[in-house]
């Protein structure tokens, strides 16, 4: 038996703003703090062996508070792009609302919410998935397959993307599954099921 934890970064300023966010390394807030330390305490007992974040600062600093409320200071922690929030190209940094107003409500969320509609010189969710599931095939599988318990603090559409591997949910389920900041999500694994992720293919 191993344990999967995914925890979505606490709130980021720019969550707060209502603005897409994407690849911009932007940090948490005070009631992201919040969350972070909460995720902690949730987590505080629980055996963890390595940790896995993406190369942006709301992710990280979340990961370093968990760590801290958890007392796991010599934790190894592996950084990769591949766990990146997915890009939203050049909506980056525009308010969701007023982008709404000049492209349509229709058109802003076939951006948000469709598998394989990208937004302008952005990512779809399906190139998302693309690159953070041959990652987890790749990085993160192993240590599961040797029964180590495994923590990924992410993003809302890298964890989106995991959460569909795993849970082979269908594109109209992944698109509607809401990821709450801060709230552990956690996957029990026994011996069948690391199996089936193991021969699982990669791609949708």
């Amino acid at each position: 038996m191993s344990t999967l934890i995914l925890v979505r970064h606490g709130q980021s300023l720019w969550n707060l703003e209502n603005r897409f966010t994407g690849w911009q390394n932007i940090d948490i807030t005070a009631e992201g703090i919040k969350e972070a330390e909460h995720a902690g305490k949730e987590l505080s007992g629980q055996t963890i062996d390595i940790a896995f974040t993406s190369t942006l600062i709301r992710a990280q600093h979340t990961l370093d508070i968990i760590i801290a409320q958890c007392k796991l200071q010599n934790l190894p922690v592996i950084t990769a792009s591949q766990l990146n929030e997915r890009s939203y190209g050049s909506l980056e940094g525009l308010n969701k609302a007023e982008t709404a107003k000049k492209f349509g409500e229709e058109q802003v969320h076939i951006w948000r919410r469709s598998f394989d509609v990208a937004p302008p010189d952005g990512e779809s969710l399906k190139d998302t998935y693309n690159r953070v599931i041959p990652y987890f095939k790749k990085e993160i599988l192993p240590y599961l397959l040797q029964n180590k318990n495994v923590l990924i603090v992410a993003h809302g559409n890298s964890l989106r993307a995991l959460i569909m591997f795993l849970e082979e949910l269908n594109v109209q389920e992944i698109v509607e599954r809401e990821i709450p900041t801060g709230k552990p999500l956690i996957y029990n694994l026994n011996k069948q099921s690391l199996e089936k992720l193991q021969i699982a293919t990669g791609g949708r």
